[in-house]
């Protein structure tokens, strides 16, 4: 059965459903589980990984390939003991951060394994939803309007079908679709692709990596865009490298003038350097990335990507639309009112007392008009309504059980929804005779409408006015038609409206109120009219200010729009391009910008936010095009991921504070003692032994507590700030350092053994546990609690670090046991310390002369190119990808 596309695109449709051993009728279930096992799931497993593979991946990192440096070098030199401890840290040091990147690369499996998708599959005859990787060869797949082609498929039936092909062909227009032999492309749909009009039926092909979009997703796996997070790690790694470049130049050209033993200062030059970078960086980041994700799901929020976590953090702006987020979502169809001469008494269909027969049976035709006018297979719309939009479903199901319809009339023709239009239409046998039926947007139909009396637009705005969501209805005879265009969608008579309700979510005002809370704006961008969205803002307490309408933006260029996007709240009446529009012009203003969206209509516009968010019950594109998916549709779910992600990047800064200010007044001391000692002032392996137990007591940073105004407000990378940060506090450690040289010098009149052991403990001691005062921006530090994992952690390597000293180990190292006055020195300096850090931090933070390390993003506006392979076409590759991944096959624990 195994068959090209190519060849299945030249046969007849039902030569097509013959050659894959199918039918009018689909697979039968046993059919299809078998089928599974053979050809397996419609996956693409971009996510796959091995213990081998992150290993290798352990040494692209240039601190670890700088300390793998520094131990071939000494071994080169002959000084095997140096070789084989610094050999012996590099090993602890992968081991670690090998074990916290397969956690996390687990977590982000897990994730993906979660991330379902359903398709609407036609089997044993019926329709039904199945999840996206159950498809095999030989399924009748229904596609309907933003729906995204799940595998790929030769098209049986099409109905005005046109499918959005840019991300496999660049072509940016949709293509036309037809069901008629030819060459592959015409009958022909791709996986990854969205239908952007009409419907169709067509037959899976191939599945997984064997589809055109899998090769390309597979491809370009190795190649993710960067966030800006991840550019964030890089430009600081970077810099740190360059500085200990620069740093271990100064000291073996410093010792090499000063007469000193070369490669005793090469070895020491290079300990200096690979000090002074925090190895464990990325471990930490994987670490606090999957602790956060882990939480983030148990709270509803999945993360395609793991450092998709603190692009969350970083919106301090929300683009939403008003159905389930405001509203409840849960559409149910309220009633039908009939105008006109269907009603028999008044031009609202209704009768005097209000309940009349005649009002009665005119507003059941106008609802069996509305149902009419769907471009569905009636009889099988009767017995479900998958894959009906909302509105649809919400008619079908209050209707069908009120047996509306009827006898099922004879459809001739149908135009399919789109969002330029805002209407459907059918041509259907009513009353022998063909007539033309269209439900759409009020305001588009009534446009199309002839004879609309003021009383029915009174009635209209009435409706409007509580905050109903409103369909339009009208009809004209076509006699002898049998086709229909959208040029025949004119001259109609306006039937009547079908009204939907859609209650306001009850805690939605808790949920904005937590947005607010965390310095997030919202933004309303709906297709209703601006009188519903007005109302049902009013009724959540949200300030309505300018309302935008799409005609309003269509009528600016992009400097007006610019302007005008920033005061107004509410944007109504929008179509797909207009919101991608806002949301651009809201970026150029150093917004970070999130967008909510549920539907094919919010693609684009998920495509172009910061962060395009959507929720598990979203049409297939949109989940596609989203980075994070909530499991429910509430902003008091989304509020909570903010607050996540900004507590990950919360952590993540404080070990990069930590590690950059502890390290640099460390390597300004060793530098400094090198120099002006007779001896090296710690041996090049004791000084690796304190920066490995050091960065190892920050792993536990990730779980630690983060006061409540760090994640009022989104935080970014401040390269300046950090620089800053750790000049000040690095040369106050500098200042405690050379204290030590005098106190182990001229009160203790240590030889050399001594003095490092004592500089050893020291430098170990305030570096490791003033974590408790950076961690926090309170004064004093003592205001803040540490979460017990941290704390245990910082203590406990302390006193390892003391311990090791009178070990067996600690001889081998060349420690020296010291005098317990010396410790009582000891707690003395770092109580000195601890003081002289609150003043600094009490400058930088409460005078605020120091720049936060949160930065107003730089403005970004570039427009939607979605015919080019550029870092937004790689980006919607990756998002779709994940689409179609599923049953993760991790190694096996190391």
């Amino acid at each position: 059965m195994l068959v090209t596309l190519q060849d299945i695109a030249k046969l007849e449709p039902g030569e097509a459903l013959a050659k894959l051993d199918s039918a009018q009728t689909g697979l039968t279930q046993a059919t299809a589980t078998e089928r599974l096992k053979t050809f397996g799931p419609n996956a693409i497993h971009t996510h796959h990984f091995t213990v081998f593979s992150l290993l290798l991946r352990q040494f692209r990192n240039p601190i670890l390939a700088l300390l793998a440096a520094a131990a071939g070098l000494a071994a080169a030199l002959g000084d095997v003991g140096n070789a084989s401890v610094i050999a012996v840290i590099l090993t602890l040091s992968v081991a670690l951060s090998l074990s916290t990147e397969y956690r996390a690369e687990r977590a982000s499996a897990d994730l993906q394994s979660r991330n379902t998708h359903q398709a609407t599959v036609l089997r044993d005859g019926t329709l039904q939803q199945v999840d996206v990787t159950q498809l095999v060869p030989g399924d009748l797949v229904r596609l309907s309007l933003g729906a995204l082609v799940p595998a790929d498929l030769r098209l049986i039936e099409t109905n005005d079908l046109e499918c959005d092909e840019s991300i496999i062909t660049g072509e940016s227009m949709p293509v036309t679709k037809t069901a008629a032999a030819g060459e592959e492309g015409g009958n022909c749909a791709l996986m990854g692709t969205v239908v952007r009009g009409g419907s169709g039926l067509g037959v899976v092909v191939r599945t997984g990596g064997s589809t055109e979009f899998g090769v390309i997703a597979q491809r370009l796996s190795d190649r993710v865009p960067e966030t800006d997070f991840q550019r964030g790690l890089r430009r600081f790694s970077l810099f740190l490298l360059r500085l200990a470049v620069g740093m271990m130049f100064v000291v073996i050209i410093g010792n090499a003038l000063l007469g000193k033993n070369l490669i005793e200062s090469v070895l020491f030059a290079l300990a200096c350097a690979v000090g002074l970078t925090p190895q464990l960086l990325p471990a930490v980041v994987s670490t606090a990335l999957a602790l956060g994700s882990r939480q983030l799901a148990k709270d509803g929020v999945l993360v395609k990507r793991l450092v998709s976590i603190e692009d969350l953090g970083d919106l301090d702006l929300l683009i939403t639309d008003k159905t389930g987020t405001l509203t409840a979502g849960a559409v149910s169809f309220d009633g039908a009112i009939a105008f006109g001469d269907l009603a028999g008494r008044d031009a609202a269909g209704r009768d005097a007392s209000g309940g009349g027969t005649a009002g009665s049976q005119a507003a059941e035709y106008v609802t069996r008009l509305g149902m009419l006018a769907t471009d569905v297979d009636y009889a099988a719309a009767l017995k479900s309504t998958a894959g009906l939009n909302p509105l649809d479903a919400a008619l079908w199901s209050a209707a069908s059980a009120s047996a509306t319809l009827g006898q099922t009339p004879q459809r001739l023709d149908a135009i399919a929804f789109d969002h330029d239009r805002r209407i459907a239409s059918s041509l259907v046998m009513l009353h022998d005779t063909p007539t033309l039926i269209s439900k759409g947007s009020a305001e588009d139909l009534i446009g199309r409408c002839i004879g609309v009396t003021d009383q029915q637009r009174a009635t209209l705005t009435a409706e409007y006015a509580k905050g109903a969501r409103v369909i339009a209805v009208a009809s004209k005879a076509m006699p002898a038609a049998t086709t229909l265009t959208k040029a025949d969608e004119t001259g109609l008579t306006l039937q009547g409206l079908l009204t939907f309700a859609d209650p306001v979510k009850l805690d939605v005002q808790e949920s904005l109120a937590a947005l607010a809370n965390l310095g997030i704006e919202v933004k309303i961008a709906t297709g209703d009219s601006p009188e519903v969205a007005a109302t049902v803002c009013a009724g959540v307490g949200l300030k309505v200010g300018t309302i935008l309408t799409g005609k309003d933006i269509e009528a600016m260029d992009d400097l007006a729009l610019a302007k005008a996007v920033v005061p107004a709240t509410v944007f109504a009446r929008v179509s797909p391009e207009q919101k991608a529009r806002i949301i651009r012009a809201l970026r150029a203003d150093g917004k970070a910008v999130g967008f909510l969206g549920d539907g094919v209509n919010d693609a684009i516009a998920l495509h172009d936010a910061d962060v395009g968010i959507s929720v598990d019950s979203a049409t297939d594109v949109a989940k596609d095009a989203a980075d994070v998916v909530l499991l429910q549709k509430d902003l008091g779910v989304l509020a909570t991921g903010v607050r996540q992600g900004r507590r990950v990047f919360s952590n993540t800064m404080k070990y990069v504070l930590m590690g950059t200010s502890s390290n640099f007044g460390n390597i300004v001391s060793a530098a400094g003692g090198s120099l002006i000692l007779k001896f090296l002032p710690m041996a090049p392996s004791q000084l690796l032994l304190q920066d490995l137990l050091y960065d190892s007591s920050q792993l536990a940073l990730p779980t630690d507590n983060v006061d409540a105004e760090q994640t009022a407000r989104p935080s970014h990378w401040k390269i300046d700030f950090i620089r800053k940060f750790m000049i000040v506090m690095g040369l106050a450690s500098s200042l405690f350092d050379f204290a030590t040289f005098g106190l182990m010098s001229f009160v203790f009149h240590a030889k050399a053994s001594e003095f490092q052991t004592g500089w050893f403990v020291e430098s170990l001691a305030t570096a490791t546990l003033i974590v408790f005062a950076i961690r926090t921006r309170r004064v004093p530090f003592l205001r803040s609690k540490p979460s017990l994992p941290m704390a245990a952690s910082v203590i406990g390597t302390v006193a390892l670090g003391a311990g090791i000293t009178y070990s067996p180990v600690g001889a081998l190292l060349g420690f020296s046991p010291l005098p317990p006055a010396f410790f009582g020195a000891l707690l003395g300096m770092i109580a000195a310390y601890l003081v002289i850090v609150e003043f600094a931090k009490w400058a930088f933070f409460g005078w605020g002369r120091a720049e936060p390390a949160t930065a107003k993003r730089a403005p970004k506006l570039g427009p939607h190119v979605p015919n080019q392979y550029h870092r937004g076409q790689l980006h919607r590759v990756h998002r779709r990808s994940s689409r179609f991944i599923t049953h993760q096959k991790p190694a096996a624990k190391p």
